[in-house]
């Protein structure tokens, strides 16, 4: 019998980019949840300031060359891979110079110019489903991790909603103090209606201002189940995902946490 899969969305991976609570949580959490039994991959945005050659990232050849539509542009997508220590997990890159090339080692431009990450945050969960839809790997759990993944929800549960390796898939979304300062895009909705969303999706956010604590709402709509994954969420934030009516794993502390994860994902499959 082959085991459950994991899939890991995640905004930053410890030690690709410097350490943050995080970085390492997702690094942690997704090399040793592979002994309660399950198979995991994790992807990441390949950012300007992650060093290849020191991270021996190499590209996927047969994965890369697709082009990913955005605002009726296209884009290409280009896939890397590095294998984290010691448990030799695969760690795939989503790589595109228009939107990750140019973070500086200063800050992610992720938190810098929030502006533009409707589109960074699109063509990064695309770049994911189609990459997870070509190497035939169907998850059971998509564990998203940080707001850069807050339309993986979205996307997996309305636009991937029939494809045969997401159908089945539950969607679980973590909250993190990660708080970004300004809004997306004005043409945030317009955009999503040229991917095609319907109107019952744009509803939640039509002549809505998205900015942080909007966006993360938007993905407790969509995902299955949520995790307050650190310490002190905006409250707001807490008191929705609570009244959502859907799972909701409470703050499991800093330390020796796997296992309350792993019972969380098992209550989830059955």
């Amino acid at each position: 019998m082959s085991k459950p899969k994991i899939l890991y969305i995640a905004q930053e991976v410890s030690p690709y980019l410097p350490k943050t609570e995080m970085s390492i949580l997702t690094k942690d959490l997704s090399q040793s949840i592979i002994s309660h039994g399950y198979e995991v991959r994790t992807f990441m945005p390949k950012y300007g300031i992650i060093n290849e050659r020191r991270n021996q990232l190499h590209e996927v050849i047969r994965l890369s060359g697709m082009n990913i539509i955005i605002d009726d542009t296209d884009h290409p997508l280009i896939i890397k891979v590095a294998t984290l220590l010691p448990s030799r997990l695969q760690v795939y890159f989503i790589d595109n110079d228009d939107y990750f090339m140019h973070h500086t080692a200063k800050d992610l431009e992720i938190r810098e110019t929030p502006e533009d990450n409707d589109e960074r945050m699109a063509f990064f969960v695309r770049g994911v489903a189609e990459t997870v839809k070509k190497l035939r790997w169907d998850p059971a759990i998509i564990h998203c991790v940080g707001w850069a993944t807050a339309l993986s929800p979205l996307y997996i549960k309305s636009l991937y909603q029939d494809d045969p390796s997401f159908r089945s898939a539950k969607v679980v979304y973590s909250l993190f103090n990660d708080k970004f300062d300004g809004k997306l895009d004005p043409r945030f909705a317009e955009k999503l209606k040229m991917a095609g969303f319907d109107d019952s999706v744009l509803s939640k956010i039509q002549d809505k201002e998205i900015d942080y604590i909007e966006l993360n709402k938007l993905a407790i709509d969509f995902s299955d189940a949520v995790v307050e994954a650190s310490e002190n969420i905006d409250e707001e934030l807490i008191k929705y995902a609570a009244e959502s009516g859907k799972p909701f794993m409470r703050y499991p502390g800093s330390e020796n946490y796997t296992e309350k994860y792993a019972e969380f994902y098992a209550s989830l499959q059955y």
